[in-house]
């Protein structure tokens, strides 16, 4: 007999903190002699599941004919907005705003019975207001709606109102270990996205048993993509979830905590202080280490790879009115080199490709996104590398490459790249391929059962690319991956088929981009480069394969919708 006991979700969680009395320090253990930090499990309050007539507000919202089928608006409740939904002549009410970052979501795509959001692309079911793919990890409320003398009403909490998002029901855990038990039936290795939405997607289908996550990190799971474009950001600003709600669903989280090595054999881990874990099944996440310089002076103070809330604090500390050096043009020098120019006295960005972003995005808008960055006194040495880092009583001074030229810099933030952080599965039986990256299938299981992966770390079958086994570590892709693994931990036969979906922020504009642009041969541009208002499609022979946009919404989330439906958009229709 299975008891499952369910718990509502907890109020208002935005930007929640505790208060000084429930800082409570997590209760430490002795394992194996060394004390360890375990989040453990206890109640909180719920609000109350039925609200009372005081509690709702009711009004006439539009007239019947007002909306046409697949069309969408937001409409006012004196509490709060709702977005209105007509879809097959059926009126839906639903929250109105992307529980992720607060995007309208009237500005949304509208398409198989879903809404998707315009800024980064996640979906939520009309019917039910439920997530349906990724980032995020809370639904929209969904409202009452009746229709009297050809007027639509509206029925709504005022509660639901002013929250805007909803935490799905979720099981607790039933069995809490003791503190100091040697055994768990999940055990997850990593705590970004995708470790954390495969342990809410347990609770989320009534799993009631223990479930331990472990991080080398010293926080709860926080919003990493965040650290490059916002580097004054605090841990507890970019926490995914409060600490109270890890208690509330006994997820189990070990802080500081390295598995060392796996022994799939015995279902066994050990970590670098020697405590040791049985599992009955096993998440890899453990997502990838940066690449760093391997340069003479290597070892110099100030130069930094940006992993945790405290390196991109340091960065902005260090930076602040004195001369800042960015190795490498992706996303995150990029990201890091548009946050400091406000900051530093110069920001300079050293690439070995001749523009920014060129295999990502190509050489023209490469060029067009480079020219906004010089515009905001960024210098560029291209085509280029970093041959030594000069320092001046142990500190960074300068900037060496291998055109001879000398960068002055206070601080040098790098970023070129990273590997799968898999050493610790070298000997575990676990495959990996060539490059250190773990193959999964579609339902994201390795080659030994029972042990699935997800995230970063992982190649997996893209759906609409043939199956085509590739990386993509996508923020938004690890979401979903960790759903799937945790679906087929309770042999749910769940397939990823998510189209990828990533955006970048840089000096308030957003360039979003949906698809998998690997091997594009060309580039089609509509709109205007120069003023950064555009679309570009990346096609390889006659399909559209990816496609990325600034200021043009909500084209990237209307070509991963077409995509996500299985018909392939051809070169002749964007053309």
């Amino acid at each position: 007999e299975l008891k499952i006991e369910v718990v509502l979700p907890e109020k208002e969680r935005g930007k929640e903190e505790l208060s000084a009395s429930g800082k409570g320090s997590p209760r430490a253990y002795q394992g194996n002699g060394t004390a360890r930090h375990f989040h453990t499990e206890e109640r909180l309050p719920a609000p109350h599941p039925y609200p009372g007539p005081q509690d709702c507000v009711e009004a006439a919202v539009c007239h019947v004919k007002d909306l046409e089928n697949g069309q969408m608006r937001e409409v006012e409740l004196g509490w709060g907005k709702v977005l209105l939904v007509k879809d097959n002549g059926e009126f839906h009410a639903l929250g109105h705003k992307c529980p992720h970052y607060g995007a309208p979501l009237v500005k949304g795509v509208l398409s198989r019975g879903r809404v998707r959001c315009p800024w980064h692309g996640a979906c939520f079911n009309i019917s039910t207001g439920d997530l349906e793919d990724f980032p995020g990890l809370d639904s929209l409320h969904k409202f009452q709606v009746k229709i009297e003398k050809e007027k639509v009403y509206v029925r709504a909490s005022k509660q639901a109102l002013q929250l805007q998002r909803r935490t799905k029901v979720m099981a607790k855990c039933i069995s809490p270990s003791a503190g100091h038990s040697g055994s768990t039936n999940v055990l997850i290795v990593g705590a970004g996205a995708a470790g954390l939405v495969c342990a809410e997607t347990l609770r989320q289908e009534g799993f009631s048993d223990r479930i331990v996550l472990c991080t080398l990190d010293r926080h709860l799971p926080y919003d990493r993509p965040k650290l490059s474009k916002s580097l004054d950001a605090q841990p507890e600003q970019l926490a995914l979830r409060p600490k109270e709600f890890f208690r509330a669903y006994g997820i189990e989280v070990l802080t500081e905590a390295q598995v060392v090595t796996v022994d799939v054999r015995n279902k066994k881990v050990v970590f670098k202080d020697g405590f040791k874990l049985e599992y009955s099944k096993l998440l890899l996440a453990p997502g990838s280490s940066p690449k760093t310089l391997s340069c003479k002076g290597k070892e110099v103070e100030n130069v930094f790879t940006i992993r945790t809330p405290e390196d991109a604090n340091r960065v902005v500390r260090l930076a602040r009115g004195r001369n800042a050096v960015v190795v490498g043009a992706g996303f995150l020098g990029m990201e890091v080199a548009a946050y400091l120019t406000e900051k530093a006295h110069s920001v300079s960005v050293v690439e070995l490709e001749e523009t920014p972003f060129r295999r990502f995005l190509g050489e023209r808008v490469g060029r067009a996104l480079m020219k906004m960055f010089e515009n905001n006194r960024v210098k560029f040495y291209m085509q280029t590398e970093v041959s030594e880092l000069r320092a001046q009583e142990g500190k960074l001074k300068e900037v060496v490459l291998k055109s001879s030229k000398v960068i002055r810099a206070d601080v040098c933030v790098v970023g070129i790249g990273a590997v799968p952080a898999t050493g610790f599965l070298r000997q575990s039986g676990i495959g990996l391929d060539s490059r250190g990256f773990i193959p999964v299938n579609k339902m994201m299981q390795t080659n030994v059962p029972g042990v699935f992966a997800a995230g970063d770390a992982v190649t997996f079958p893209l759906a609409w690319r043939n199956n085509r086994k590739v990386n993509i570590p996508h923020w938004q892709m690890a979401h979903a991956q960790g759903r799937v693994a945790a679906q087929n931990m309770l042999a749910q036969e769940a397939e990823i088929s998510t189209v990828p979906y990533l955006w970048t922020a840089m000096f308030g504009k957003s360039l979003r981009y949906a698809g998998y642009g690997e091997g594009f041969d060309d580039v089609i541009i509509q709109g205007d480069l120069e003023e950064l208002k555009f679309v570009a499609f990346y096609t390889k022979g006659d399909e559209v394969i990816a496609v990325a946009s600034m200021n043009y919404d909500p084209i990237v989330s209307k070509v991963a919708e077409v995509l996500g439906s299985g018909r392939a958009i051809r070169k002749r229709e964007v053309e």
